[in-house]
């Protein structure tokens, strides 16, 4: 039985590593492969983006827009969506939907900050969904199909007072 101390790979199965800079004899003597002097040829260099001393191309171009970090992102859900995933049986007629269970049905991958409900194609099932908000074409729709909407999100007026 072999013994963890005596261990080794098979031989002729692994190589050694290149000594460099041991003599011209070696191959890779006097500059080891790294070409001639300069900054480059030195250990530690981080020279990403530098242009020897000309103005880099990432602080020509020109700053654009602006990143509001209070922006809030939305899952959003077409009306022909929901009528596809109740064709499929993922979603009962005449259900009560919230963001968990547009989750669980796979109409949605995550909540985010909210769902938002959109009125592109046509719905012909009863639901009742609770979202975050909805434009007025698909509250329209479901509506008209005999389901309801109710939207949580707060009207500016309630906001700023």
């Amino acid at each position: 039985m072999t013994k963890l101390n005596e261990l080794a790979p098979r031989e002729g199965s692994t190589k050694g590593r290149m000594r460099v800079g041991r003599g011209p004899g070696s191959g890779k003597g006097k500059t080891a492969g790294r070409g001639v002097k300069g900054q480059k040829a030195r250990s530690g260099v981080a020279i990403n983006g530098f242009e020897g001393g000309q103005m880099p191309l990432h602080m020509r171009m020109p700053k654009r827009g602006f990143n509001n970090p209070f922006r809030l992102e939305f899952a959003e859900v077409n009306l022909w969506r929901l009528e596809q995933a109740v064709e499929a049986g993922k979603i009962k007629k005449g259900a009560e939907l919230g963001a968990a269970e547009l989750i669980a049905a796979g109409v949605i991958r995550r909540e985010l900050d909210g769902v938002k409900l959109l009125g592109k194609g046509e719905i012909k099932t009863a639901l009742k969904l609770t979202v975050y908000s909805a434009t007025d074409a698909a509250i329209k729709a479901v509506e008209a199909a005999g389901g309801s909407v109710t939207v949580t999100k707060k009207a500016k007026a309630q906001a700023e007072a």
